[in-house]
């Protein structure tokens, strides 16, 4: 092909190559992804949630839905109005019919472990870990919905299994990926208000009634009776043949099964109740804290203490709850004191602030030059306000110093699985570990009735030996967890740092070494141009039909992982000569 000679060598490469790749074969094979080289995944939890979740992905691309696992069919199957706006979700039962379908994840991992390269988990929070543990000592990448735990062992666990065995995970926190939460991250990393010591995060009952800017709290707080607390629910049912509750239950002591009911157990009620959730602080903490944690840098607490209405419970969770948590100076940043509330009560701190009070789920952090506050719904993050707005009318926020990573949290997942870069995937264990854990911490505080001193190092609240069996939880024969890693020493005095952990390589998966292979081969820095060309259509024309088709499949889904390529020569010409040398 004749070419200009006022054209550069990477003008001339990118534009050879992807002439080369969209000739030859038809039009319709382009776009489409190989099967061989889509991620192939497991879901455990296929209904509600888990539909949502595979669904985005899906929509994402590069993935393919091998296996699914659910103890209840008929949630897995039916089609549900979930709390996504008006989005009607087809359970993926339903939508998937010719599938392999388990009741029991630990089955469907040993028999599909061949077919599988990842697991998504959207369960209830007491089974994560079980499933997650298993699948990373496989050698399986992990999506995993919060609570990452349900108690601090667990989560920690989690954290160090996803380091020891390279696999890439990413727990789903709405809202992080979105441009308003990089914005507001660079704003308080700028300084433009100033050094952040103090953050408050609330979360009213967003259904609850405003009842306008002159009452405090803005809306009705509930009654709590301790000892209705006490009970499990004990109206049993006859167990439907769809649900098998044993297997729901999991590694939790057993439960009377009481029927279907939004606030009971199943499908949707187990958050409220200790053996299976962490409450709101769980539930919608993930996704408000996270901003926090993320714009100032936090990791481990130094102390946690928490407050609710009397005493805590021994089955339900309360009806609203306030945690706080001190932060060690990191460097140069001060220390900080992280304040939330849930369940319609606020901080008197706060009221006669000039704040959207309004806002039923927001954040606010308090700087020495000015403060800022975003509100977070159960849709998009924002608006976002900073105060006084008189000093900040005119403000313009600082040039963007945060990547940002186009289509989400399922397509970063998707994307650092498909490039083996855990950093293409912004909330990994390594990120959201810590986080639950501070979560968990504060319902650990407020269940022990104390102000906790904390050391992540030993995993213990060293003034409160009765908090460790909130901080380990028990489990059931058969559903034993290994001990996370914890340091065998004093106390230390300082915060932030946690037992190495020896490595182990896991077993990569056929696309992961596809991939590594095309990339791992590279080609001369300098070479001839035309000599380059005529290399390239040699080749071409010695292949076979099915070959080409082959290359253009793969070229067509590594331009789909890397839209903004520099340099399609290299990268065409590393996947021809995979492709002509059979694969291998």
């Amino acid at each position: 092909m004749e070419r200009k000679s006022e054209l550069t060598r990477r003008q001339f490469v990118g534009a050879a190559a992807g002439a080369a790749a969209f000739t030859i074969v038809p039009r319709h094979v382009l776009g489409k992804t190989a099967p061989s080289n889509l991620i192939n995944i497991g879901v455990v939890g296929s209904g509600g949630h888990g539909a949502f979740v595979v669904t985005q992905m899906l929509k994402a691309g590069g993935v393919n839905v091998v296996a699914l696992c659910d103890v209840d069919s008929k949630s897995a199957s039916d089609i549900e109005t979930k709390e996504y706006g008006s989005r009607r979700i087809t359970g993926l039962y339903k939508r998937f019919p010719k599938l392999p379908k388990y009741k029991d994840f630990r089955v469907m991992l040993n028999k599909e472990q061949k077919n599988i390269d990842a697991v998504v988990i959207t369960t209830p929070e007491h089974i994560h870990i079980s499933a997650a543990a298993m699948a990373m000592k496989m050698g399986k990448h992990v999506y995993c919905s919060k609570l990452l735990g349900h108690n601090i062992h667990e989560i920690r666990l989690a954290t160090q299994l996803a380091e020891q065995y390279g696999v890439i995970t990413q727990m789903g926190i709405g809202n992080h990926t979105s441009e308003i939460f990089h914005q507001a991250v660079e704003i308080i990393q700028a300084g433009d208000i100033g050094e952040v010591r103090e953050a408050y995060v609330w979360c009213d009952n967003e259904w609850d009634k405003y009842q306008g800017p002159k009452v405090w709290p803005p809306r009705a707080v509930r009654d709590y009776n301790p000892k209705n607390a006490d009970r499990q629910l004990r109206e049993k049912k006859p167990i439907p043949a769809h649900l098998d509750w044993d297997l729901w239950l999991g590694p939790r002591e057993p439960h009377p099964y009481p029927g279907t009911h939004r606030g009971w157990y199943h499908p949707s009620g187990w958050r409220s109740w200790w053996a299976f959730g962490n409450g709101r602080i769980g539930d919608i903490g993930a996704h408000a804290v996270d901003l926090v944690f993320w714009a100032l840098d936090l990791k481990y607490p130094l102390t946690a203490e928490g407050e609710g209405p009397g005493r805590a419970g021994l089955e339900r969770v309360p009806p609203w709850q306030k945690a706080t948590w001190t932060f060690p100076a990191r460097g140069k940043k001060p220390p900080v004191t992280l304040k939330w509330c849930h369940g319609n009560v606020r901080f008197n701190e706060l009221k006669d602030l000039d704040l959207p009070h309004e806002w039923p789920v927001a954040m606010h952090f308090v700087g020495s030059d000015g403060r800022l506050t975003m509100q977070i719904e159960r849709g998009p993050a924002g608006p976002m306000k900073l105060y006084p707005e008189s000093k900040f009318a005119k403000y313009t926020p600082p040039p963007r110093s945060l990547p940002r990573s186009p289509g989400g949290e399922y397509r970063q997942w998707i994307q650092a699985i498909r490039t083996g870069n855990q950093s293409r995937a912004e909330m990994p264990f390594s990120y959201s570990g810590p986080l639950c854990e501070t979560l968990a911490l504060g319902n650990v505080a407020y269940r022990t009735g104390k102000k906790l001193k904390w050391d992540p190092r030993l995993l213990k609240a060293v003034n409160a030996p009765e908090a460790d069996k909130f901080i380990q939880g028990s489990y059931r024969k058969g559903w034993d967890l290994d001990k996370p890693g914890i340091a065998k020493e004093v106390p230390s005095k300082k915060t932030g740092s946690v037992p190495d952990i020896p490595k182990r390589r896991a077993p990569r998966s056929k696309l992961e070494k596809l991939l590594t292979r095309i990339d791992e081969n590279d080609l001369p820095k300098a070479y001839n141009v035309k000599k380059h060309q005529e290399y390239v259509d040699r080749r071409l024309a010695g292949l076979s039909g099915a070959q080409k088709a082959r290359i253009a499949q793969l070229w067509a889904d590594k331009r789909r992982v890397h839209p903004q390529m520099t340099n399609r020569g290299k990268s065409f010409v590393r996947i021809m000569e995979y492709v002509a040398g059979n694969e291998k």
